[in-house]
């Protein structure tokens, strides 16, 4: 079989581990040499609490050094997660009245440190996340019960497990995403016992994130997570109360022409997509396939690429790579077919259980205000019409 136009795959050109997936190293806690921003992240949990957050940062004259020289990536991931926090805080402080404005001593090291990592100056999964955890035993491994966050809104047992969930999945993909590259690499080199171990990595990681994800409820009320969790991660595009979006004062590139940015949503992972990609799962168009579209601009630029990087997996047929090579073994290596449909298979109770929450999470629940809508998601989106069209389309792949 001609391998199309693929490509050799490494997860470690793109900083992904095969025991991290897209985690990378321990965050760094603190910035070195930066007081004002580093007690705004400690104090802001109290500082939101008293609804001060805006008196804070409107008193400071800045909140980075001049010139941050001897900072690495890991530093300014660092800044980033808490400036992206500082903002939400400062345009959602008061319910019902979101600020319009972000003040410069905010808006510029906010937009500059953004461009440093190519993504755009909002709170991103990222931030809210992937750079937002430290273990409570060094030695131990990144789990539910040995992780915590760096940086919250107002903290708390719901907004702490709500996170750390997503944290332990993105963990357990790791295997998975190397199982997924294994599989393709062989797929490519017609190596059947090679994809087939591949397959079945990814289905053993793939059912300790479907396992981690059913524990959401344990200590994540929907309730309060629709009143005290959601309300600070909402974005400012197709956003209710801030129709034309946020003004970053002194910005030169946007000449204070107010920006549309979208809100922290889980669709900024990168997981899924690949997955998608990976099993050769096609969505028809639709709204929500533009915005996943459009998340990827949210999404670190090396995990962006490994995305289009895995994409770029196909056959002379056009075909996402492995999926066609195991079409085409079907009847001859039923093994094949059974291990990629239990891949497919998990991937839909993945979506089914997302479906579930986001019902409960945010649909069901009584919207008493337009900054906390219930009809769309927090990237701005109505949500649930599409989502059921995803999972459908994702069964659809194994129903021929």
């Amino acid at each position: 079989m001609d391998s199309g136009t693929s490509q050799p795959l490494s997860l470690s050109d793109f900083g992904i581990s095969p025991e991290r997936g897209f985690l990378p190293a321990d965050p760094c806690e603190t910035l070195p040499g930066c007081p004002p921003l580093n007690d705004l992240g400690y104090e802001l949990p109290k500082l939101l609490s008293a609804r001060q957050v805006r008196w804070f940062i409107d008193e400071q004259t800045s909140l980075l050094p001049s010139s941050p020289s001897t900072w690495g990536e890991t530093e300014y991931r660092a800044a980033m997660r808490i400036l992206s926090f500082a903002g939400h805080a400062y345009v959602w402080e008061t319910p019902g009245q979101p600020a319009t404005k972000l003040p410069l001593q905010l808006a510029q090291p906010w937009y500059e440190i953004a461009q440093r990592l190519g993504r755009p100056p909002v709170l991103s999964y990222a931030s809210y996340a992937l750079d937002n955890w430290r273990r409570l035993d060094g030695t131990k491994p990144i789990q539910l019960d040995n992780i915590v966050l760096l940086q919250n809104f107002l903290g708390g047992l719901d907004e702490e497990w709500f996170v750390v969930v997503h944290l332990q999945i993105e963990r357990q993909a790791g295997p998975g995403l190397d199982g997924l590259v294994r599989a393709i690499t062989a797929a490519s080199e017609r190596k059947d016992d090679e994809v087939l171990l591949g397959l079945q990595s990814l289905a053993s990681a793939q059912t300790a994130m479907r396992d981690t994800l059913l524990r959401m409820k344990e200590r994540c009320d929907p309730y309060v997570y629709y009143t005290r969790v959601r309300p600070y991660i909402h974005g400012w595009k197709n956003s209710p109360s801030l129709p034309d979006g946020l003004i970053y004062d002194q910005v030169e590139a946007y000449a204070q022409r107010p920006q549309q940015f979208r809100g922290e949503t889980g669709a900024q992972s990168t997981i899924v997509p690949c997955l998608d990609a990976g099993l050769g799962i096609h969505h028809a168009p639709d709204p929500l396939t533009v915005y996943l579209q459009e998340m990827r601009e949210y999404m670190p630029p090396r995990h962006r690429a490994f995305l289009h990087a895995i994409e770029s997996q196909t056959d002379s047929q056009g075909r996402a790579l492995l999926s066609g090579y195991v079409h085409d073994r079907k009847q001859g290596h039923p093994n094949l077919w059974s291990a990629y449909c239990a891949c497919v298979d998990l991937l839909a109770k993945f979506r089914e259980i997302h479906i579930g929450y986001a019902d409960s999470y945010i649909n069901r629940q009584h919207q008493t205000s337009t900054t906390n809508p219930t009809a769309v998601g927090t990237g701005g989106t109505p949500f649930m019409t599409y989502l059921q069209k995803h999972l459908d389309e994702t069964r659809q792949a194994i129903a021929v």
